[in-house]
């Protein structure tokens, strides 16, 4: 479990709360997280978290997790287990025991039952097309069904025997009897339950009927308390219906629904029927690829709670557009992990150089961070060869340049200054070695008469450890993959996305757990492999990030 999150900052719905408290209309605060389980989290919902458990922690109220699984077929026990994973990843837990929107489904029945008696829910015997041209559109009001006024009698009778498996599937259905003609098409008679032979993940098959989510949700928020239903803008002309449900049953409350704009992170996408499509088209290794927006993929991928919910109160909650660049949320992982991780030396593209001198040199002791001494310390070994980076020489140098050249001085990290002395190159022109000398009056002081202003990483060839490194970058080459409803997003796949390399790193990370984060130094923040890093064996780090924000250089 992370560390506790900070308070949630100052928004409307926080105004609304706090007029509620302070009016009396409210003694406490009971929010909820209802996703479906029907695929993995992503980094909408992990906004969603952030805002419903933070408000109840920051006002020492309630927040419960419930399954919407009114929708058997695409949900699973998989998807369920992964959910609860993440919110607990992210440092939240939820009041009490799981909660389902199954868990009252006898109760749902019971009120659509109620509803038939009042007069104001009707079984439907048109098809789903023939129900959608009655509706009407958004200019032009709907029609009366020919069932609209069966008599309840034969609604209840109708309703009883739709529940006992009478009708196949999708012959009929119950709706709502509100308003054919209203401006809202959400309360032109929405349907309330349909007829569904699917085995549900909780209650099998006892149930052939299964309740819409508008119906469901609002009396699942009343069962519970629920005092500020809170979800996303596309909800809104929904909303209506909500109240209407609720201002026609005995409930026990009427929470009050309240909405915000939904996350839409640059370079990514958010929808779980596109990301399920990355998966099953295998464009992704699967719902936890470190270059997904999943919850799952982030944590892998390195990132931190603390720096998760850092970019949920940066980007703040409102009713406004809430398009966020991805540097935003790279921001603040890079922020997070620099004063969190420790820093140890790694080589990803490695040039060989051989210390002709090498007799008599010393090895070192290193902080594993400048500004944390509690890290503690390590021996950073030298060895007569080492590994240095390959983009760290130049034959020719550009201007400006402070590595390492022919004839030129660089410090290496945490030991001496070292001359490059000869180029050793193959027979395509390659280098392939460089043969250098060391000043030995150099380790932990600066050269007498001469200023190196160059420093570079390294690693003795006879201590380093071999380490699978996968350097990742964003999953997309446009801001708006899904903009475009005439192109396939999947053409703006990044074709660089993902690039594995065999590298090195200092012997001091070989015990190193999953998921455990380093600072590469010069390289950027790394995190070991929660899948396939074996401690003390074969050794896999993820690129988390990169130590400063290149893309917008790189791709403009």
């Amino acid at each position: 479990m992370s560390s506790t999150p900070q308070p949630v900052a100052s928004n409307f719905i926080r105004n609304i709360i706090d007029a509620d408290l302070a009016s009396g209309k409210h003694a406490s605060i009971v929010t909820r997280f209802p996703p479906e389980p029907n695929g993995y989290l992503h980094i909408g919902h992990a906004k969603s978290i952030c805002l419903n458990f933070g408000l109840a922690l920051d006002y020492k109220g309630r927040c419960n997790l419930r399954f919407d699984d009114t929708n058997p077929e695409k949900e699973s026990e998989e998807y369920a287990r992964s959910i609860q994973e993440d919110v607990q990843w992210l440092g939240f837990q939820w009041h009490g025991q799981v909660r389902w929107a199954s868990d009252y489904f006898e109760q749902l029945y019971e009120y659509a039952i109620d509803l038939i008696r009042q007069g104001k829910a009707y079984v439907e015997d048109l098809s789903a097309e023939q129900m959608r041209e009655y509706r009407g559109t958004l200019t032009q009001a709907g029609r009366n069904s020919p069932y609209r006024e069966r008599p309840v009698e034969e609604n209840l009778d109708l309703f009883t025997r739709m529940r006992n498996g009478e009708f196949a599937d999708g012959s009929k259905v119950l709706r709502a009897k509100i308003d054919m003609a209203s401006p809202n098409i959400n309360l032109r008679d929405p349907a309330i339950y349909r007829i569904r032979r699917a085995h549900h993940i909780r209650t099998g098959d006892k149930w052939c009927i299964y309740p819409m989510y508008d119906y469901t949700h609002c009396i699942s928020d009343a069962l519970e308390g629920i005092t500020h239903s809170i979800c996303t803008l596309e909800f809104e002309d929904h909303r209506p219906l909500y109240d209407w449900v609720l201002d026609n049953l005995t409930a026990p409350c009427h929470p009050q629904q309240i909405e915000f704009s939904r996350l839409e992170l640059h370079y990514t996408i958010t929808s779980k029927r596109k990301l399920l499509q990355l998966v099953n088209e295998k464009h992704v290794s699967g719902w936890d690829d470190p270059r997904m927006p999943t919850i799952s993929g982030m944590r892998r991928r390195g990132y931190t709670p603390e720096g998760i919910r850092e970019f949920a109160r940066r980007i703040g909650v409102s009713k406004s557009d809430n398009s966020v660049d991805m540097a935003v949320m790279e921001g603040a992982i890079r922020e997070d992990l620099e004063a969190r991780v420790p820093r140890v030396m790694a080589v990803v593209n490695p040039l060989r150089v051989t210390i002709t001198n090498f007799d008599g040199a010393q090895a070192r002791e290193a902080d594993f961070h400048p500004n944390h001494p509690e890290f503690g310390k390590r021996v950073v070994p030298l060895g007569k060869e080492l590994f240095i980076e390959a983009d760290d020489f130049a034959e020719l140098p550009p201007a400006g340049w402070k590595r390492l050249t022919p004839g030129g001085e660089v410090r290496l990290r945490h030991s001496y200054v070292m001359r490059c002395d000869e180029a050793v190159k193959d027979a395509t022109g390659k280098v392939v070695e460089l043969r250098c000398s060391i000043d030995h009056d150099t380790l932990g002081k600066n050269p007498e008469g001469r200023k190196v202003k160059g420093v570079i990483h390294f690693l003795s060839c006879a201590h380093a450890l071999p380490a699978e490194m996968r350097l990742y970058d964003r999953l997309f080459t446009v801001p708006e993959p899904d903009a475009g409803r005439d192109v396939d997003f999947c053409t703006h796949l990044n074709p660089t996305s993902f690039t594995l390399v065999q590298g090195w790193v200092e012997s001091c990370v070989k015990d190193a757990a999953p998921e455990t984060r380093y600072q590469f130094e010069r390289l950027g923040y790394f995190c070991a492999d929660r899948r396939e890093h074996q401690a003390g064996g074969k050794l896999v780090f993820n690129r988390t990030v990169t130590l400063k924000d290149s893309w917008a250089k790189e791709h403009n």
